[in-house]
């Protein structure tokens, strides 16, 4: 029997999300799972830890990004909690969406999103 890699733990005001190991399209009924109930459950936030995921492809990217839509739409936040291994900052850098994100370290630490002149251009 495979492990699992999502675990849902809810809380009085946030719905927490932990995922772990290598995130793949094999796990995408497992993060749907996950989604719909942080759609039921209707907390104000949902934080997804990441920090156990050692790799990630663009089936969890586009996971995220629905589930930022779905929070966007019913007004309620998406926090993703790092850090993250390089697989996936790499991951969230390259495809351009690492921005859309508000992301939290473990300690509490808010990563602030780039400006656009943070991105690397000169003059």
């Amino acid at each position: 029997m495979p492990e699992t890699k999502v675990h849902i733990t809810r809380h009085a005001r946030a719905l927490h999300i932990i995922m772990r190991g290598e995130m793949d399209h094999e796990d995408a009924e497992d993060v749907e799972a996950a989604w719909q109930a942080a759609d039921l459950a209707g907390l104000p936030t949902t934080a997804v830890d990441l920090s156990q995921v050692t790799f990630a492809d663009s089936m969890l990217l586009n996971a995220l990004l629905e589930a930022r839509r779905r929070h966007a739409v019913d007004g309620r936040e998406l926090l993703l909690l790092g850090p993250f291994h390089s697989a996936v900052s790499r991951l969230l850098a390259v495809s351009g969406t690492l921005e859309h994100f508000t992301i939290t370290h473990a300690d509490g630490a808010v990563t602030p999103r780039p400006s656009p002149h943070d991105c690397g251009h000169t003059g």
